[in-house]
């Protein structure tokens, strides 16, 4: 209970009606909206960031825990005060506050509703994606803090693939950003921690997302079976046959009834499962995939395939689909809803074995699918709330599902969150190592807990200070058995867990490599670890999309394995002999991010040795899973100062059907801006849009001999890329550039590749990242530095990728330095990848500092203590 006496303080620090504590305003915000209660002391409305300082400070002061709430709309008891102290309640906080239309950018308050959100993009021609079913009413922040979901993230990616930077206040009262509007900043991926956190490691006052073209068709179609078993088997058919819908929502006979009184939309309600599948892109693609649709679906038990004639129709069905909640009031007072993901193919086994428990239980349930990404949502109906045995029945009922899809390598939550509601199943789904490596996180952000405290972990015991058991680090048991000399080259990834906590108990430093052999020393304390042994495929899962390999396994070979099988993983590499774990540790992004995602999207999970000897698995091999904080980030970029990745599971998508580039001869800089400023805007299917000065041409014979080569590729269903590239032509025409020359065997991943590819050891390689706005003027002011050797700009990411090589160390760091002040000045970065070994320690690597860089450091304190892995390869030292 906190004194009143400190709440009338706090009242003093905000305008007046911004603090309340009568007994109805408490009862207001007892609850969101699941199950847990719990009374809070006050709320408090701040209206800007200066405000949230304030809160933040006085709850550090008075040691007052602060609870972040949107809308109150999650269903995991997130938002409630079950250890007293404040709500934060940020309606008030609900601005855009600047939409960038080239950049597709959007910053907005984190009490901005999702739909509302959505809709004023649209105006900018622009789309925001993750659209969960409450986002009539649900906030970007609670978006973020939950890492929503949604019918769409099957083809678009969940909450997270969007969130570029975020201004935080930290449980000290510090404002920092993280991340922010240029891609790829030289620091650990906090963003990606804080995304999907609930609300534990800080609050937010603004979120920095990307935006898409808004698709310019739409189809939605119904697909009516007699079965579920028979719907989920036609979704796996759709997929392996490389179609990608933008939803595939599953709905059972059951839920069909409850939801069809309500909406009126015309659901079947003899069906015994229905799927809602949309389609958008080019309207020229659209006719064309329905058809193919509609043949794979008949074939895999559809006895019915209905298209939505109008916007008004299209618009009934998805209202019948997210208002199931509200419709299903009208059976009974109250429901319980669980929230699990399995992998894909094995829906129907779950859907089956869930039948059981739910008969065994003798509890009434339908079902609601996110059937593209395996998220289900058994919906129990509970007749009587007062029922205590009912409840009990559901609450075991639920545990079993939750189990159930856990042990089938799925997660206990796919998108509603732990909170409260699933914090005792935690230990189902991670091993005690795991839960000690995310409460690592949460005291490098938090050190005082006082930030939504008591939601995630599992609740201690009673002689317990943490959530953990008696599992500390010291209880670990030390392999002294391990002869380590100048080089380590592990055979599992148990012996590289063992071998890094002996090596840091002798205080030497390690050097990770990929290579097999041992290399020259840089120092007598200094091992080499390579991962070489770390290779191999070790699981492809075709049905599913993801494929596991060893960390030392080179790129090249995945990608050959796949390609046999008409699939890939979205990354490149220019350096043939690049490992998976080394590209990941480093965040090497190829130009087809903007189609595909970047590498913190590609990662699904990981296993990773830290350097007191825990062994942990982060993530899951599925696209949707909220089950505590999103460790995965923390690794990819971080360079190997975090930990040793010892296996990798990787997203796949399947080849695309069409690929092709258009390659426009450019005289003039200005021009090729001007034209590039031109295609940038009709990206939908675009997989590269580059502008190249240098080598990288050389390599393409037969075109015109110009200073400049401005390339776009797009790649997908054939209709779609041949739309698109209509789109670019005629744009292009309009301002009188040439006529392009046309490729299917040269994208402009490639052009990047070739001249990343003349690296030797005497060049200097840097990479330079600013806002895509300001790309075109940092590349005009800043030409004649950039003119002194190659150079290859990466239109959509903002990225210049510029390749020179010096005689002379201090020449190279005035041009280095003279390149960073200019990206500086712009919110970027320039980072130095490659430079001659005699360089080292005369050219600054970074050059960058974060804002979040104690934080970084408080976390590199807790997972490598004695500062072993790569020092001084990364920004924390």
């Amino acid at each position: 209970m906190i004194q009143e006496r400190s709440l009338q303080i706090l009242k003093t620090l905000l305008p007046a009606g911004a603090v309340f504590t009568d007994k109805a305003s408490l009862l207001t915000y007892e609850s969101d909206a699941g199950l847990d209660k719990a009374l809070p002391d006050g709320i408090v409305f701040p209206c800007n960031a200066e405000d949230i300082v304030q809160i933040v400070r006085w709850a550090a002061l008075h040691n007052v825990p602060l609870i972040a709430r949107g809308a109150g709309t999650g269903l995991s008891g997130g938002a409630v005060a079950d250890r007293g102290g404040v709500i934060v309640e940020f309606s008030r906080m609900n601005h855009v506050i600047h939409v960038d239309e080239y950049g597709r950018r959007v910053i907005a308050e984190p009490g901005v509703v999702n739909l509302v959100l959505d809709n004023q993009v649209k105006q900018h021609g622009l789309y925001f994606p993750p659209d969960p079913a409450s986002q009539r009413a649900s906030t970007l922040g609670g978006n973020v803090a939950e890492n929503s979901g949604g019918p769409h993230c099957f083809k678009y990616g969940v909450t997270t693939n969007y969130i570029l930077g975020l201004d935080v206040v930290l449980a000290d009262g510090q404002r920092v950003h993280v991340g922010g509007p240029a891609l790829d900043y030289p620091e650990y991926d906090l963003c990606g921690l804080i995304t999907g956190s609930e609300g534990m490691l800080a609050l937010m006052n603004s979120i920095t997302a990307r935006l898409v073209r808004n698709p310019p068709g739409v189809k939605t179609m119904l697909a009516i079976f007699h079965s579920v078993e028979d719907a989920g088997h036609a979704v796996s058919a759709l997929i392996a046959a490389g179609l990608v819908p933008a939803t595939m929502e599953l709905m059972d006979q059951k839920i069909i009834g409850i939801a069809e009184p309500f909406a009126q939309a015309g659901l079947p309600l003899d069906a015994g499962a229905i799927l809602i599948i949309e389609l958008d892109g080019y309207p020229e693609s659209l006719d064309g995939q329905a058809a193919e649709i509609e043949q794979l679906a008949r074939q895999h038990g559809a006895y019915a395939i209905r298209t939505a004639q109008t916007a008004e129709e299209r618009t009934r069905i998805w209202l019948a689909r997210k208002s199931v909640a509200g419709a299903i009031s009208r059976l009974a007072p109250a429901y319980y809803t669980v929230d699990v993901t399995v992998p894909r193919s094995r829906l129907a086994e779950v859907l089956a074995k869930v039948d059981v428990i739910c008969e065994r239980y003798q509890v009434r349930t339908g079902y609601l699918l996110h059937a593209g990404d395996g998220n289900l949502h058994p919906m129990m109906l509970i007749p009587n709330p007062s029922d205590r045995a009912l409840i009990q029945r559901v609450l075991e009922a639920s545990h079993e599902m939750v189990k159930l899809c856990v042990d089938m390598q799925g997660s206990l939550t796919g998108e509603h969150g732990v909170g409260i509601e699933k914090r005792d199943y935690m230990s189902l789904m991670h091993t005690p190592a795991e839960l000690l490596a995310m409460w690592d996180v949460k005291l490098a952000f938090d050190p005082a807990n006082i930030l939504n405290p008591g939601k995630v972990f599992p609740s201690p015991a009673a002689h317990e200070n943490g959530p953990f058991a008696g599992y500390t680090t010291a209880s670990l048991p030390l392999d002294h058995t391990l002869q380590i000399d100048t080089f380590f080259a592990p055979t599992t990834a148990d012996e590289a867990a063992r071998g890094l906590a002996a090596i840091a108990q002798q205080g030497r430093s390690v050097r990770i490599t990929g290579a097999a052999h041992e290399q020259p020393h840089m120092n007598a304390t200094s091992i080499i670890l390579s991962t070489a042994h770390f290779s191999g495929i070790k699981a492809y899962a075709p049905d599913d999309l993801y494929i596991t390999v060893g960390a030392g396994t080179p790129l090249v070979e995945v990608q050959q394995f796949l390609a046999a099988e008409r699939k890939m993983v979205s990354l490149a590499s220019p350096w043939p002999t690049a490992t998976v774990g080394g590209l990941v540790a480093a965040n090497v992004n190829a130009p087809l991010r903007m189609r595909y995602g970047a590498v913190r999207d590609v990662v699904l999970c990981a296993t990773v040795a830290l350097t007191d000897g825990r062994l942990i698995r982060v993530g899951r091999p599925i696209v949707k899973n909220v089950a505590g904080y999103d460790l995965t980030r923390a690794f990819v970029g971080s360079y190997g100062t975090l930990g040793l990745l010892t296996d990798v599971t990787l997203k796949l998508v399947v080849q695309p059907r069409k690929q092709c580039t258009l390659l426009y001869p450019v005289d003039d800089l200005q021009h090729g801006l001007l034209w590039a400023k031109k295609m940038l805007p009709l990206s939908l299917v675009a997989s590269a849009i580059v502008l190249t000065k240098g080598h990288a041409q050389t390599a393409l014979a037969g075109l015109p001999n110009s200073p400049y080569l401005l390339a776009y590729t797009a790649e997908g269903v054939a209709e779609d890329v041949q739309a698109e590239l209509t789109q670019v032509r005629t744009a292009l025409h309009a301002v009188h550039a040439p006529q392009p020359v046309e490729l299917e065997s040269w994208t402009g991943t490639d052009l990047w590749t070739a001249l990343l590819t003349q690296t030797t050891k005497d060049a200097m390689l840097v990479r330079i990242g600013v806002p895509t706005r300001d790309l075109p003027v940092y590349l005009q002011d800043n030409a004649a530095l950039l003119n002194q050797g190659s150079y290859i700009a990466d239109i959509s990411a903002g990225f210049v990728y510029t390749l020179t090589s010096w005689e002379n160390a201090d020449e190279a760091e005035l041009w280095v330095t003279a390149l960073r002040q200019a990206a500086l000045a712009a919110q970027g970065y320039a980072l130095v990848m490659e430079m001659p070994a005699a360089f080292m320690h005369r050219v600054e690597r970074w050059g960058y500092e974060p804002q979040s860089l104690a934080v970084m450091r408080r976390l590199k304190q807790r997972w490598d203590a004695q500062n072993i892995l790569n020092p001084g390869m990364f920004i924390v030292g």
